[in-house]
């Protein structure tokens, strides 16, 4: 009978089609049907006295230890005087007889083969067809049994018991017959396990069960559960967050919450969402960056901080940006923005090491039909001068003096001349910043760092020790998107107040993204902040370049999404 099961699944390979028979899964059953047959299904098992959502289920190994304690065990080998009890959702069911049953068990994406037959079993034989025939696909099932192989090699439990834990109502979408070996940046079809991509390989959304994205945006759990890649996605992300955060605490900075709430918008250009206080009955901005507050507490003689969390921008959304992010900033006295440099080098070629075991990883940035690209980050990463790059790359001979009108005439008529579109309202500092993505931020592959920025494009950056009219200020590049932001932090609270009420002005003339004043973080100042450097990283565009991802919905768990229409 083992042999038998075999041949029908090559060993538990999956590589032929599960057979549906009359105790198959009936995955042909239109999806409305099932889902009534389930739930009569469930009134039946609760009229016979079985509960079919229990309380508890002791477990006695995961299906990951499992795997790797029996990985030795040789084909045809039986523990037999060994019980291990373990749990997990049932992905596939292959029906051989009504007196054996294979199913493919999946925890936390390691799977491992469930043999049932009724010369094992402690159900009555009589009983042991109707216990089975019962369990469907996407089922979570608790399973008591022996260790072995099977007579092809398949590692296996053959259970002696299996006890319905939770089941699945509705029908999963249908399982692909092969698996998925990634190999050089491509995803090929091969006997290995479907889940083996690593960080820094290109990936292949086709070889996805669920494919359709909206479905997997909406319902993350059912990518989760069928797309078992996915989850490496989240894990890398949170290997993303874990690197920043050991890296961090290792240089003694102190992990620190501010508030998500603001009486102003303040530490980024950026138009904020508004959230409204009964009680105080007055309006709040939910937070666009901590950047104010954190540089209060170094203030107070906390000369280390970081903070890693949601930010929240009330602007459109593409394939790069999202309302909702993660970021992470961190504040450091006694540094400026060339430690800062060294600094963020060491952080990304660091992370890309540790997560890919090279500084080098394949990208997909032509979308997934064409070949990727190399991003390479090994220090040191190439630097551009802002202004001066301008001149000697887009051959602009943009006016010295940034607040006039003169330079703001002369930027706009750029921006018509090589169709660079800056909406309303053209200010100087949106009209520059749109010429530098045109001219310098499309030739950022490689991590490259645009340096000096003019002061009216940098109104929390400390003024530029030889050039005038510049800031201490960098943003890193990567494949055409910026990933970082830092400044020598400014320091002088005049200058800062001054800043501010140019900001003011132009939100005054209709941009709404300029930064608001803020009186109580300026008298913050006029108590002394030391000079220190000041560092911001989005996190989730880190976690695409990791894995492969050119939607940055695919990083995130639960993305916005626009409302669906009933229908």
């Amino acid at each position: 009978m083992e042999q038998e099961g075999d041949n029908m699944d090559i060993a538990g390979d999956g590589i032929l089609p599960q057979q549906h028979g009359p105790a198959g899964d009936g995955e042909e059953t239109d999806p409305t049907q099932y889902y009534e047959n389930r739930l009569k299904m469930l009134d039946s098992l609760r009229s016979a006295g079985v509960e079919p959502y229990p309380h508890k289920f002791d477990i006695a190994i995961s299906i990951a230890d499992y795997v790797a304690k029996y990985n030795s065990l040789g084909a045809g080998e039986h523990l037999l005087t060994v019980t291990e009890s373990l749990a997990g959702r049932v992905m596939s069911k292959r029906v051989s007889s009504s007196k054996l049953f294979f199913y493919d068990l999946y925890g936390d994406g390691v799977k491992v083969q469930v043999m049932a037959g009724a010369s094992y079993s402690e159900v009555a034989e009589t009983e042991f067809y109707k216990c089975h025939s019962v369990v469907k696909r996407g089922d979570i099932v608790g399973i008591i049994g022996y260790p072995g192989r099977s007579s092809r090699g398949e590692l296996s439990i053959f259970a002696r018991n299996l006890i319905l834990l939770s089941p699945c109502l509705h029908m999963l979408p249908n399982q692909r017959t092969g698996r998925c070996t990634a190999v050089a940046g491509k995803t090929t079809r091969a006997k290995a396990d479907a889940d083996c991509w690593v960080p820094g390989i290109g990936r292949n959304t086709e070889a996805y069960v669920l494919k359709d994205q909206e479905t997997r945006y909406r319902q993350r759990y059912l990518d989760l559960m069928v797309n078992h890649q996915v989850r490496h996605i989240f894990r890398t992300r949170s290997r993303v967050i874990s690197f920043i955060r050991r890296f961090l605490d290792e240089r003694n900075f102190l992990e620190v919450e501010t508030p998500m709430m603001n009486l102003i918008p303040g530490g980024a250009s950026a138009k904020p969402f508004v959230t409204h206080h009964n009680e105080l009955n007055m309006d709040l901005y939910m937070r666009i960056a901590p950047e104010l507050h954190l540089k209060q507490l170094v203030v107070g003689g906390l000369d280390r901080v970081y903070e890693i969390g949601k930010q929240f921008r009330n602007e459109g959304f593409d394939l790069t940006h999202s309302p909702e992010f993660t970021g992470c900033e961190f504040y450091m006295a006694y540094a400026d923005y060339n430690d800062l440099m060294e600094l963020t080098e060491t952080i990304l070629s660091g992370m890309v090491m540790e997560l890919t075991g090279s500084t080098k990883i394949k990208y997909h940035a032509n979308g997934a039909d064409n070949p990727p690209i190399e991003i390479d980050f090994t220090p040191p990463y190439r630097r551009i001068d802002m202004m001066q790059a301008l001149k000697s790359i887009a051959g602009l001979d943009i006016p010295s003096d940034l607040s006039s009108d003169e330079a703001n005439k002369y930027l706009a008529t750029t921006c018509e001349k090589y169709g660079i579109r800056c909406s309303p309202p053209q200010t100087t500092a949106r009209l520059l910043d749109k010429i530098t993505g045109h001219f310098l931020e499309a030739t950022c592959v490689n991590p490259t760092f645009i340096i000096n920025h003019p002061e009216i494009m940098s109104p929390l950056a400390k003024w530029h020790r030889t050039q005038s009219g510049l800031t201490e200020r960098f943003e890193l590049f990567i494949n055409k998107h910026e990933v970082c932001n830092a400044y020598t932090e400014l320091n002088d609270p005049l200058v800062q107040r001054q800043r501010f009420q140019e900001q003011l002005r132009s939100r005054q003339s209709g941009d709404d993204e300029a930064m608001a004043l803020d009186e109580a973080f300026c008298t913050a100042l006029e108590y002394g902040l030391p000079p220190t450097g000041g560092w911001g990283m989005g996190i989730d565009r880190i976690a695409m370049l990791l894995t492969d991802s050119q939607n940055i919905k695919e990083v995130l768990l639960f993305p916005t999404m626009k409302p669906q229409l009933p229908g």
